[in-house]
């Protein structure tokens, strides 16, 4: 297996899959979840001649399970040790749901001398919490509701959210067995401490700033039925604060979608990699 260690002697696992010369696309995953939450995606590149890298954020998969560092600033500092690592240039970030939050941050750290495009898919920035200058955000009580979830039984809200609202199920009831039990699966895999932390790095983080030094092109996808992450307060915000941003909008779609909208996903990446 594959890892890069960081200053403070944590150990990130990622997969490399593809030609080594192919176009490098680096996908990072959502809470709680690991790079397996992108393999399907990850296959569908790299069987085209990209180089697919997905890591497992601290803390997720199989990553060391820090006791600190799990706030976006490390996440993103962690993701600069491994493109810095591999040395990898005119790479395409692609984050879902926290993911998103932390390519950004990414760049509002590190900039983008290594960075080609942006992609956002279902991602939490700019700012998911209400705030008295983002009023339009989410009450603290809802993050609050989801640790004490976490505090309580994990793995009931795990299965709580992949039956309902992380794929849309309760809207639909199609989604299969299987997508639902990866989630569980994955999510147990985190750290408590670790996926509980994670909750505020996710819905606290003001990404704004982060969103206004991004200067390479930026693609935004959404459901306008993510019950997650919903649009108004995220992916149509995000559109307007990136220069030139193109945002793509899926009709009733949910937050899960690397899985409920593969295929649509996939093309709209591919053409996005090769406009």
């Amino acid at each position: 297996m594959s890892y890069v260690t960081t200053e403070d002697g944590t150990r990130i696992f990622f997969k490399d899959w593809g030609p080594e010369d192919g176009e490098p696309v680096l996908l990072s995953h959502g809470w709680p979840l690991n790079s397996d939450a992108w393999e399907a995606t990850a296959l569908h590149l790299a069987s085209r001649g990209y180089r697919a890298i997905a890591h497992d954020r601290r803390g997720h998969g199989k990553s060391t399970q820090t006791w600190t560092g799990n706030e976006m600033d490390t996440y993103a500092d962690d993701l600069a040790c491994l493109l810095d690592t591999l040395d990898v240039t005119d790479v395409t970030l692609i984050g879902h749901s926290t993911g998103g939050g932390e390519i950004v941050h990414y760049v509002g750290r590190h900039a983008t001398g290594r960075v080609a495009r942006v992609i956002l898919v279902s991602a939490v920035p700019p700012l998911m919490v209400k705030t008295d200058d983002n009023p339009g955000g989410l009450p603290i009580e809802t993050f609050d509701g989801i640790r004490a979830g976490e505090a309580a039984n994990r793995s009931q809200l795990y299965r709580d959210l992949a039956d309902g609202p992380f794929f849309g199920n309760n809207r639909t009831g199609d989604v299969p067995q299987g997508t639902r039990d990866a989630f569980w699966a994955q999510g147990l895999a985190s750290g408590t401490r670790n996926a509980y932390e994670c909750i505020a790095a996710f819905s606290a983080t003001d990404f704004r700033p982060d969103l206004a030094k991004i200067d390479v092109p930026t693609l935004v996808i959404h459901g306008d039925d993510d019950q997650i992450v919903p649009i108004d307060i995220s992916g149509r915000l995000s559109a307007e604060l990136v220069a030139d941003a193109q945002l793509i909008v899926y009709e009733a779609g949910a937050h899960g979608l690397p899985d409920t909208d593969r295929e649509r996903l996939h093309a709209d990446i591919l053409a996005f990699l090769q406009s």
